[in-house]
C-alpha cells in the first residue's frame, strides 16, 4: 500500500483527527491511537485499522512512554488545544530535537496563532468563521450547516491527511520533518475556493439560496415523487436541460427561458408538479440512459445495492455486517486495503506496541503495576 512502513501516533480525539488517522491507516500506515486510561469506551468510530495504547499522561512515566513512541515514529497527529502538549514537554520543538525527521500534525479549529487559537468550537463555528456558512441555506431561511462535513472532515481530517502526505513526500528529498498547522477554519475556506473565486464571474450575485448552485435554480434541486422519495436534478447545460424537459413531457415553447432568474419560481412550480405526479421508479425509467442529470436520492439503506455502486464495490462490510464507504481514491497499483477487523478496545494493544518500541517485559510489567498503562487484550470468541 502507498503508506506502508509509515508509523503514526494518533492522540485520541473526536471526529476530524480520527478521520485523518483512518485515512492514513486505510492506505497502509501503522496507526497507533494513544488513549487515556480508565476510559470505559472509545468515542472513535473511525478506528479502522488502528491499534490502541492506553497511557496515563498524568504520570511522568506515562509522558516518558509517549515521548518514546513519538520520537520513534514518522508522524504525530495531535488534536488538542494550543499549549496542551507543550505543558507535557511534548510539543513539536521538543520532539523534533530528538527526531528531526518527525512530522508533527496539529489539527485544531482555529490554528496555532491568532486571537481564537485557544478558543473552543465545533464544525458550525469553524464553518461560520470561514465565510461559507453565510452562503448555505434556502432562500429566506437562516444559514444551515450541512451536517458536520465541511469543516470537521473536508477542511479538517482530509486536509490534514493531505498535509501529512505532502510532508512525507518532501521529507524524501530534504530528510527533514516539519510541523503541520491544520486549521479547520482555513481548511473549510480552502475547500470553498470555487465559491470565493467564482464570485468575479457573477455566480453568487444573488442572495443565499437564489443562485444557480445553492438551490436557487429549479434545474439544480431535489424533487419529491409520488411515492415520497426524491430525485436530484442537475441539468445546467442547455443540452442536458433539453433532455430534462423532454423527459418531463414538457415543451420549451410553453416554458420561460431557462436562465430567466425572475421566472425561476414559476419553473420550479411546474417541475415540482411534474415530479410529484409519478413514482421515483417511473422517472428513473424515463431518464435512464439519458444525460438529463437526474439521479435518485439514495438512503444509506439503498446506496450499496444500487447497480453502479455494486459494480464498483464502492461500499464494504466488516465481519459484524457494518457497512461503510470503501476508501477513495482508487489507486491502480497500491490501492487501500482497509482492515475489516473489529475496532480496537482501549488499551487492547498496549503491551504489544510497547514491546515493538523497545520496552522490556520488566518495564511493561512495572508500568502496569504502577497504573501508568492499561492493557485490555481482546478475548477470543469461541
Amino acid at each position: 500500500m502507498a503508506l506502508a512502513g509509515v508509523r503514526v501516533i494518533e492522540l485520541a480525539g473526536l471526529a476530524p483527527a480520527p478521520f485523518c488517522g483512518m485515512i492514513l491507516a486505510d492506505f497502509g500506515a501503522k496507526v497507533i491511537r494513544v488513549d487515556r486510561t480508565r476510559v470505559s469506551m472509545a468515542l472513535d468510530t473511525m478506528a479502522r485499522g488502528k491499534r490502541s495504547v492506553a497511557l496515563n499522561l498524568k504520570t511522568p512515566a506515562g509522558v516518558s512512554a509517549l515521548r518514546k513512541l513519538c520520537v520513534q515514529s514518522d508522524v504525530v497527529l495531535e488534536p488538542y488545544r494550543k499549549g496542551v502538549m507543550e505543558k507535557l514537554g511534548l510539543g513539536p520543538e521538543d520532539l523534533l530535537k530528538e527526531n528531526p525527521r518527525l512530522i508533527y500534525a496539529r489539527l485544531t479549529g482555529y490554528g496555532q496563532t491568532g486571537s481564537y487559537a485557544t478558543a473552543a468550537g465545533h464544525d458550525i463555528n469553524y464553518l461560520a468563521m470561514s465565510g461559507l456558512l453565510s452562503r448555505l441555506g434556502r432562500s429566506g431561511d437562516k444559514p444551515y450547516a450541512p451536517l458536520n462535513l465541511v469543516a470537521d472532515f473536508a477542511g479538517g481530517g482530509l486536509a490534514c491527511a493531505l498535509g501529512v502526505v505532502l510532508a512525507l513526500l518532501e521529507r524524501t528529498t530534504s530528510g527533514k520533518g516539519q510541523v503541520i498547522d491544520a486549521s479547520m477554519v482555513e481548511g473549510a475556506a480552502y475547500t470553498g475556493s470555487f465559491v470565493w473565486k467564482s464570485r468575479r464571474i457573477g455566480m453568487w450575485d444573488h442572495r443565499r439560496g437564489e443562485n444557480m448552485l445553492d438551490s436557487g435554480a429549479p434545474f439544480y434541486d431535489t424533487y419529491k415523487t409520488s411515492d415520497g422519495k426524491y430525485l436530484a436534478v442537475g441539468a445546467i447545460e442547455p443540452q442536458f436541460y433539453n433532455q430534462l424537459i423532454h423527459g418531463l413531457a414538457l415543451d420549451t415553447r410553453d416554458l420561460p427561458p431557462q436562465m430567466s432568474f425572475s421566472d425561476w419560481p414559476e419553473l420550479r412550480r411546474i417541475f415540482t408538479e411534474c415530479f410529484a405526479s409519478k413514482s421515483q421508479a417511473y422517472w428513473l425509467s424515463i431518464f435512464e440512459g439519458t444525460d438529463a442529470c437526474v439521479t435518485p436520492v439514495l438512503s444509506f439503506d439503498e446506496v450499496s445495492s444500487h447497480p453502479h455502486n455494486q459494480e464498483r464495490g464502492s461500499f464494504i462490510n466488516d465481519p459484524e455486517g457494518e457497512e461503510s464507504p470503501r476508501p477513495a481514491p482508487l489507486l491502480s497499483r497500491t490501492p487501500a486495503e482497509p482492515c475489516l477487523a473489529h475496532d480496537p478496545l482501549i488499551g487492547e494493544h498496549t503491551c504489544q506496541v510497547l514491546k515493538e518500541y523497545g520496552f522490556s517485559p520488566v518495564e511493561i510489567k512495572q508500568m502496569l503495576t504502577d497504573g501508568v498503562i492499561e492493557s485490555n487484550p481482546a478475548k477470543a470468541k469461541l
